[in-house]
């Protein structure tokens, strides 16, 4: 496995086009790999997250079992003579994770869920819309998911409720956009409702993690959601 990082230039005309479109970013990124085409939408084989970090600092992950070539985007949206880009050997890394070791994280997702609204209507996926049903949403995924969220201390909690976990919502961006059906001959207007979650966890089974980290958490992974990251607590 890899982790690759790469960043966007903003000043540059291209990189605002990848920016402003989750489709074209996705066709941008699966061009990176000569075993993959652009329609390609297979999540668990490459996953990618954008990090507003700054107007100036977006840095776009990728996740991947084959090394990816980003020549195309450096030239179209990056610093082509002083800049490419960073990839890693993300095996050893996931290898190396232990139960009870505990990690700052970052995930983008699309927390959604399912309701009906009337007797006898099919249920129709629905984003949740509140920091706290997004909250609830990644709480009731984590054990499955190889981890727990770290509770924050008592004496930290500055709210009565919301704040028991050492967990934030933030950057909730809305996209629509068009999407054809398997025949090609139906066009209909999709919305993706993203937000990122910053926090610190505890790994509760090592194995379960790795599979969240290589296979992504949550719905719309070609769409730049589902990758979580870890970082060393300070």
């Amino acid at each position: 496995m890899h982790l690759t990082r790469f960043r966007f230039n903003t000043a540059r005309l291209g990189a605002r086009s990848h920016l402003a479109s989750p489709q074209r970013l996705h066709a941008a990124v699966m061009s990176s790999f000569a075993g993959a085409l652009p329609s390609d939408t297979n999540g668990s084989r490459v996953l990618w997250r954008l990090d507003h970090n700054a107007k100036a600092e977006v840095l776009l992950y990728i996740v991947s079992e084959e090394r990816p070539d980003l020549t195309h985007l450096v030239e179209q949206a990056g610093w082509p003579t002083t800049a490419t880009w960073q990839t890693y050997d993300y095996g050893a890394f996931l290898s190396g994770l232990q139960a009870g070791s505990t990690w700052a994280f970052r995930l983008t997702a699309n927390p959604v869920h399912h309701i009906r609204r009337k007797d006898g209507d099919p249920t129709k996926r629905t984003a949740h819309v509140t920091p706290r049903h997004q909250m609830g949403w990644l709480l009731a995924r984590q054990e499955a998911s190889g981890f727990r969220i770290l509770e924050t201390p008592p004496e930290r909690r500055r709210l009565p409720q919301g704040d028991e976990f050492q967990l934030t919502v933030r950057d909730e961006r809305r996209h629509r956009f068009e999407k054809t059906d398997a025949q090609g001959d139906r066009r209909t207007r999709v919305p993706l409702v993203t937000v990122t979650f910053d926090g610190r966890l505890e790994v509760t089974d090592p194995v379960a993690l790795g599979r969240t980290l290589t296979s992504g958490l949550g719905k719309a992974k070609a769409y730049g959601c589902g990758l979580m990251t870890l970082a060393k607590v300070a």
